[in-house]
Order: C-alpha cells, then structure tokens, then sequence
C-alpha cells in the first residue's frame, strides 16, 4: 500500500523558520504532482503549494517569497521550506500526491501541526 508521511511541525515565534518533508513509500510506479494543503483552526482547508514532477512550482499570494516547495524524486520525498512565519500560518499542515501504481490517484497524509506565537 501507499502511505504519506509528514514530519517537521512544531511551535516556533512569528519571523521563525520551519522545514516540512513529506515522504511517500510503498508499491510506487511514479509520483506526478504534490502539493501541500493547510487548514487553519476553525477555517476550511486551502492549497498553498504545488510542484509538478519536472519541479515546477506554485505558490498562493499570501506565501510568496516566504515559502520554497522542492522534491526528491529518488527519495520520492517533498519538502516545504517556510520562513519568516506569521501567526496566520497557523494550521495542520497536509501533503497530497498524485501517486501512479497499478492506477492512478490521489493519497492523503495524516498531516503535522505548525503553531506560530505572536
């Protein structure tokens, strides 16, 4: 089976950094697209970042400049690279993939929590 995993949350000050990664194993023929969602306390769940498998990257407005999306595809590993926090980064933070075995589809991680103090 496959199986997302995030790690790299935590609590840090407004301005702090944090690094996310998210790894995928299990019986994977190719990874396409990853992004990585959040969904702040209270508020419904938004994309932030996107990047394809040739490592093009998008990003939301509120996030630019701030935040770097980068992948591994050996490691089939994708990162997100967060800086100068705001409080209003708050939120669980969720990677997604587009994972092609034996089909294609879409997998979920459990998500890590990212808090930032003001």
């Amino acid at each position: 089976q496959v199986q997302l995993v995030e790690s790299g949350g935590g609590l840090v000050q407004a301005g702090g950094s944090l690094r996310l990664s998210c790894v995928a194993s299990g019986s994977i023929g190719a990874i396409n697209l990853m992004r990585w969602y959040r969904q702040p306390p209270g508020k419904q769940r938004e994309l932030v970042a996107s990047i394809t498998s040739g490592g093009s990257a998008n990003y939301i407005d509120s996030v630019k400049g701030r935040f770097t999306i980068s992948r591994d595809n050996a490691k089939n590993t994708v990162y997100l690279y967060m800086n100068n926090l705001r409080p209003e980064d708050t939120a669980v933070y969720y990677c997604n993939a587009y994972i092609l075995t034996e089909i294609g589809r879409t997998y979920w991680g459990q998500g890590t929590q990212v808090s930032v103090s003001s």
